[in-house]
């Protein structure tokens, strides 16, 4: 069975896929174009292939809403279209879509091109409406939902009894494996104190350093994902400072490549037993 559940920036979300609210179509699962980047020289056969760009991903959906007589008849039925159309509202920006179905759940963030279309004649009856709507993505790729990194630990001991009793010495490394279609930006969390906090992906050698002193009971908050991109340091009382101005020159907002990434945070003084914590979507093509 398939459901598609939209979620607007206020948290309210209508789902289409059963009563009253039936799916009756989803286009967009794939079906986004991709724009060829090419170079030409002169005499030369063909082109040379530069980049591959996806375009915007359009999404549109058709529904029914279906209301029984005896459960108010037609006012149910507007009073559904009502809400539909004040939960899925363009000017309210960008919202969430899931999609889920017997074997996975995947989202993206969209906005509707439009106010829900309701057509009349043949699409509405007293107990019955049929509606589409049209959302964009304008980042064209699906989500996996958020995947946590803990911390890791290499046990040191082990005793003969069992239960929620943890000892050893937490690693400043760990492997990340990114098995989606593309790379994905990451959210880092790195707790102080640290002396020139940096992170390094030794698989591509990228780095993020910040010249700065991490304090106690600070927080250094990277987030790496296109149009959204920052570092931050976050005190106690949730101030938040921007300090993306000491990055070190070389430092690159790094994504997770496909495959296996060796992530690795150290400092200029010893950063044995930080919290560093690290989240991130894996992005697919389609669903």
């Amino acid at each position: 069975m398939e459901t598609v559940t939209y979620t607007n920036r206020f948290g309210e979300s209508v789902t289409f896929g059963g009563p009253p609210f039936y799916l009756q179509e989803i286009i967009g699962l794939g079906d986004v174009p991709a724009n060829l980047q090419t170079q030409r020289v002169p005499y030369e056969d063909g082109s040379t292939l530069i980049d591959v760009l996806l375009e915007e991903r359009s999404i549109d959906i058709t529904f029914l809403i279906v209301n029984a007589v005896d459960d108010g008849g037609y006012e149910t039925v507007s009073r559904r279209r009502t809400e539909v159309a004040r939960i899925i509202n363009p000017k309210l920006g960008p919202g969430t879509l899931r999609y889920e179905n017997d074997y996975l759940v995947r989202e993206i963030l969209v906005v509707a091109s439009s106010v829900p279309i309701f057509p009349d004649g043949e699409g509405r009856a007293k107990t019955l409406q049929k509606g589409m709507i049209n959302f964009v993505a304008p980042d064209p790729y699906w989500r996996s939902l958020k995947i946590d990194e803990e911390p890791a630990f290499k046990p040191l001991f082990q005793f003969p009894f069992s239960g929620p009793f943890q000892m050893g010495m937490q690693r400043d490394r760990r492997i990340i494996n990114n098995d989606g279609d593309v790379a994905a930006p990451l959210y880092i969390e790195f707790y102080g104190p640290a002396t020139n906090p940096k992170i390094e992906n030794i698989t591509t050698g990228e780095f993020i350093k910040v010249n700065q002193t991490l304090a106690e009971g600070e927080k250094m908050v990277i987030d790496t994902t296109p149009g959204t991109k920052s570092v931050e340091f976050v005190d106690e009382d949730g101030s938040r400072r921007n300090v993306i101005n000491w990055l070190h020159l070389d430092s690159v907002f790094f994504k997770l490549q496909l495959g296996e990434n060796d992530i690795n945070y150290t400092a200029d003084n010893d950063v044995q037993g930080a919290i560093v914590n690290i989240s991130y979507h894996k992005r697919y093509n389609a669903v």
